[in-house]
């Protein structure tokens, strides 16, 4: 059970009434919806009670004045890092220019919180960026459990202000590519991303007082880049691009067998001369953590490139180096038009007919499929909608004999279409079927608008963890606005007082 957390509820100034401009109302009613969902189903509170529970965890046995002054702080700060990171992700803007949104804007300062009386106080952009992993994933689920759960109950949903609760009848699932982002993963890309990043790091060394003989490394850059304008130069129909081709990139792995020599010799003195420069351990931990990614790939990096360029050997994809700073995306055949293949991770989503996101989940390692990902997550889905579920809905990538078995054994609705042609067109001539392939349709569209508008794109998070939580935070985002422009009560008492 959660701790509850009393909120000091900050003074807020009212709102100035606005006429003449539409597209203000209409944030303004959406911002002051959000605010009431966020209040009234508890994810908030709950919110609070994670974020305290965290803080407790860090500072154990700790009592006094000064640590209930740091726990009133922590709740504030909290507080303002669930509303400042959805609506960044509601307005898919940068951290830097949200702050300065902040700055300028009374009524995303009142949604958010932040001080506004004499002196305003708006969070800079390093700040929002510590929001944006203010909890982890397993927290995050949490928070997303609670809103559907109260969305879903008739008597809250009430209290709220809708008119009526989620429909949960039916699930409709979809996956797609959430790309990482990674260069195009070239073999001599990341050759010459190994040397870009091993130089780097040992400027900084010499940077901080710590220096060994070495020709100028800013050579290194210089060189790693000519080599590689010349290398996208050399075009595959070319005369004599493959034997040109081969020469450059032997350039490149004896350019990167000098770097890496004297990277090894700068970590060693780092490792046990950190205390002479003006570094402290924690940054100097940074840079050897940083150098040894490297230079633990970079042997295989300069073998597969050697493999695929020089051998002319295919590598299996799955002992591709696509990143030497992502391990954990992969290649995602998707046989689309202009996306054949792509880099990242499956996303998977189930969706109810409101386009309300009842399920998803980010795969960390390579999806066996479809029809797999939906056996795993079926079991979930009937949990979080109860005894509501009826059916499932799906494209024909979903398609197996499993997943019809599963199905039918749960007593649902198979909306899955099938592959089989004569079975499609059997299908077809059911009402309940040809229904749910209509529909089935719109949820193509909310993958568009969970990964295009919520998550900008291809998330700027790195590593896999983070990047997991900004999914969750974008779901978060957009379940809230889903429930915002549901019909509400007050709409329909609006609409007969106009009639």
């Amino acid at each position: 059970m959660p701790t509850v957390i009393p909120i000091q509820e900050t003074l807020r100034p009212i709102l100035p009434v606005v006429h003449g401009c539409r597209d203000y109302n209409e944030e303004k009613r959406l911002l002051e919806r959000i605010d009431r969902i966020l209040i009234l189903s508890g994810v908030e509170q709950l919110f609070l009670s994670l974020s305290v529970e965290r803080f407790e965890a860090k500072t154990p046995g700790a009592r006094g004045e000064d640590h209930l002054q740091a726990m009133e702080r922590h709740i504030r700060n909290s507080r303002q890092a669930l509303r400042c990171t959805v609506l960044k992700q509601l307005t898919n803007q940068s951290y830097r220019s949200l702050s300065a949104a902040l700055a300028r804007t009374p009524l995303y300062r009142w949604f958010c919180g932040c001080p506004d009386f004499e002196v305003v106080r708006v969070p800079g952009k390093s700040t929002l960026q510590d929001y944006a992993q203010w909890l982890p994933e397993e927290d995050m689920q949490k928070l997303l459990a609670v809103l559907h759960s109260t969305l879903a109950n008739e008597d809250k949903a009430e209290q709220i202000g809708l008119e009526a609760e989620l429909d949960s009848v039916i699930a409709l699932v979809d996956t797609t590519c959430l790309k990482a982002n990674v260069h195009f993963p070239t073999d001599w890309v990341l050759l010459r991303d190994a040397v870009r990043t091993l130089v780097q790091s040992i400027l900084v060394i010499r940077k901080h007082g710590l220096k060994k003989r070495i020709p100028a490394p800013e050579g290194f850059l210089r060189e790693i880049n000519r080599l590689s304008m010349e290398m996208s130069a050399t075009g595959r129909r070319k005369a004599g691009s493959k034997k040109e081709r081969k020469r450059l990139l032997r350039k490149m792995k004896a350019l990167t067998q000098v770097v890496e020599a004297h990277a090894q010799r700068y970590r060693k003195a780092l490792d046990e001369e950190w205390d002479t420069t003006d570094l402290s351990r924690r940054r100097a931990e940074l840079l050897l953590r940083r150098i040894d990614n490297i230079l633990t790939q970079l042997p295989e990096a300069r073998r597969l490139a050697h493999e695929r360029i020089i051998a002319e050997r295919q590598v299996p994809n799955a002992k591709k180096i696509l990143s030497l700073y992502e391990p954990d995306i992969h290649v995602v055949v998707r046989g689309k038009a202009g996306a054949e293949v792509e880099f990242g991770n499956t996303l998977f989503i189930a969706e109810n007919v409101d386009g309300f996101i009842i399920d998803h989940v980010l795969k960390q390692e390579q999806s066996g499929g479809d029809a797999r990902l939906l056996a795993e997550r079926l079991s979930i889905i009937q949990k979080k909608c109860g005894k509501d579920l009826c059916g499932v809905v799906g494209d024909r990538g979903f398609s197996s004999k499993a997943i019809d078995r599963q199905i039918e054994e749960a007593g649902l609705f198979n909306g899955i279409c099938p592959k089989n042609r004569k079975k499609l067109v059997e299908s077809m001539k059911e009402p309940e079927f040809r229904g749910a392939m209509q529909r089935r349709a719109q949820t193509e569209g909310r993958v568009g608008i969970l990964k295009n508008v919520f998550l900008g794109g291809i998330p700027l998070a790195k590593g896999f963890e983070r990047r997991q939580v900004q999914v969750s935070w974008a779901v978060l985002a957009h379940n809230l606005w889903v429930a915002a422009r549901l019909p509400w009560r007050e709409d329909r008492r609006k609409q007969a007082k106009a009639a």
